[in-house]
């Protein structure tokens, strides 16, 4: 008997709440998934331009780095060469002094 009661209890909630879904919806149903479709395209237009803007956003981030790295290329580029050329100076510059030690302990011995 309990059973019955709580299945009639059960159907007349059900039909109150189908009711009172009828009175207080703002749309029909025809206009409410026509508004749901809206909406959907709405959000997918938006992701889509969101999505180009990012991979404009990254393309320009790609281009700056190349652009930078290229520059640190060349500045170490050209430090190299010039330690490279101080390299050759400072032998330059070492085997003259060599040679102006060995002139002089020559003379001096040679006087000796």
């Amino acid at each position: 008997m309990d059973d019955t009661k709580s299945l009639s209890y059960f159907f007349l909630g059900l039909g109150i709440g189908v009711a009172a879904g009828i009175i207080f919806a703002p749309n029909s149903g025809s206009e409410t998934r026509g508004r749901i479709r809206s909406k959907a395209t709405e959000g997918g237009d938006y992701v889509r331009r969101r999505g180009s803007e990012l991979r404009q956003n990254a393309e320009g981030l790609v281009d700056r780095g190349r652009d930078i790295l290229g520059k640190q290329r060349d500045q170490f580029s050209s430090a190299v060469d010039a330690g490279r050329q101080a390299y050759r100076d400072a032998i330059r510059e070492g085997g003259a002094a060599v040679d102006q030690v060995a002139s002089e302990l020559g003379n001096t011995a040679q006087s000796i």
